[in-house]
């Protein structure tokens, strides 16, 4: 049966017909945007959630649920669209049961690198992570500009981890991170340990805290000094784009006023030995506090 178009952006999302996969934490935040692009494929599809609530949605969006062993011991692909904090539980109850020459997907590398996930041999790991549309993408419509996060309208990178040298099963995973990622640009493959530095230090230790620390300080000349919002806002926003655009890609050089002022802002706010965040054991400790687990021993 073909699946109809996708009402939000009128696409189909295109998956190998042979491949069967899974998905644990069918009706979760992740499960849920993954399974919507895998139902617009025509590949066997197995929605797998443990919660009433959960299953209550899956129904009322006339998704089957799949028990938990059946859909491990069928699927190609099994992907662990679970939090972080549980992904070492329940990787220890689908590993055993998934069949040889299949591979169990995680969405995040965390759990991976921290060595939490259960292995076996005959089953293949990968992580894929999303990029999520670039700040520089070239947007045309209204959807692909109200998709922020990606994998409904705009295209959007993937980065990738498999480090086994079966190249079958680097394809059959590049086929499904595709699909439930849609649309993608291109996937990068990269080690579990590069995928866990991009993700958390370089996006969140860095990326993500900036993005806070910008809106703290905007909060701050409203609430604080009371310059009118809509003033802020205005002069704001466009310099946080040309800021990116000048840092990033080089669009235009900064003045050198502006480098003076930076220098200050540098020396006023970030810490002198900032890169230590790049060291393997700032690595492990923040690994750790995510993962809610003790320090990773290595």
């Amino acid at each position: 049966m073909t699946k109809e178009l996708n009402p939000l952006f009128g696409k189909t999302v295109e998956l190998d017909p042979s491949i069967s996969v899974a998905v644990v934490g069918a009706a979760g935040k992740m499960g849920t945007r993954v399974s919507n692009n895998l139902d617009l494929t025509d590949a066997p599809i197995f929605y797998v959630e443990a919660s009433e609530a959960g299953r209550q949605r899956l129904a009322e969006l006339g998704r089957e649920v799949t028990e938990l062993e059946d859909a491990a011991k069928a699927a190609d692909v099994v992907i662990l669209a679970v939090p972080d904090v549980v992904l070492g539980k329940i990787s220890a109850q689908v590993v055993p049961l998934m069949k040889d020459g299949s591979v169990l997907l995680t969405l995040d590398p965390a759990a991976a690198y921290a060595g939490l996930l259960t292995e076996r041999g005959g089953v293949h790991q990968a992580c894929a992570h999303p990029a999520h549309p670039s700040v520089f993408l070239e947007r045309t419509t209204q959807e692909e500009w109200a998709d922020t996060f990606g994998g409904i309208a705009a295209p959007q990178e993937v980065v990738a981890a498999y480090e086994g040298e079966d190249q079958e099963i680097r394809e059959r995973t590049a086929k499904v991170i595709r699909a439930i990622y849609a649309p993608v640009i291109d996937v990068h493959w990269v080690t579990i340990k590069q995928l866990a530095q991009l993700e958390p230090t370089l996006v969140e230790t860095t990326g993500c805290m900036i993005g806070q620390f910008l809106k703290d300080s905007m909060d701050h000349a409203i609430h604080e000094v009371g310059i009118p919002e809509k003033a802020v806002k205005a002069l704001f926003y466009g310099h946080i784009y040309i800021s990116l655009t000048n840092a990033l890609r080089g669009s235009n050089p900064f003045s050198d006023a502006c480098l003076r002022a930076m220098d200050y802002g540098r020396e006023s706010i970030i810490n002198p030995d900032w890169t230590k965040i790049w060291d393997d054991e700032q690595l492990d400790k923040v690994l750790a506090t995510m993962l809610e687990i003790d320090p990773i021993q290595r």
